[in-house]
């Protein structure tokens, strides 16, 4: 049996551009939804574990129980990490040498190695600290 993989990619490429227009947080069902049939439920499960294997979506429980994601951004660069908005859910890239302080501080000092790839500090981003004056 022959399976026609350009299906597959085609669907896994809608799946990846709908996730990447998302502003912050998404669910799963949100992503299928948005497709509109184009690819069924189970294929968007299991391209987004891959995703969330490769690294590419940081994964997390939200209040409500329900398991949400977020894209990460691709980045060469080893001193980056992720701030996110509590209240627009933006989240943003960024790369400064002092996450590279902080990661050798938490290693030294309490003997714990980050992954600096997945480092979100969350927060106010500046539109909606301006929005709140």
């Amino acid at each position: 049996m022959i399976i026609n993989d350009s299906y597959n990619t085609k669907q896994k490429e809608l799946i990846l551009e709908e996730i990447k227009k998302q502003k912050g947080e998404f669910t799963i069902k949100d992503i299928y939804t948005n497709l509109k049939n184009k690819t069924g439920l189970t294929t968007v499960y299991r391209f987004v574990d891959k995703l969330f294997k490769d690294e590419k979506l940081n994964k997390f429980i939200g209040k409500d129980n329900i398991t949400y994601y977020e894209y990460l951004e691709d980045c060469s660069e080893s001193n980056h990490f992720y701030l996110k908005c509590i209240y627009c859910k933006k989240l943003i890239h960024i790369d400064c040498d002092c996450i590279t302080e902080l990661s050798n501080h938490i290693l030294k000092k309490h003997k714990f190695r980050p992954s600096k790839e997945h480092i979100i500090i969350n927060g106010i981003c500046q539109e909606c600290f301006n929005e709140g004056e």
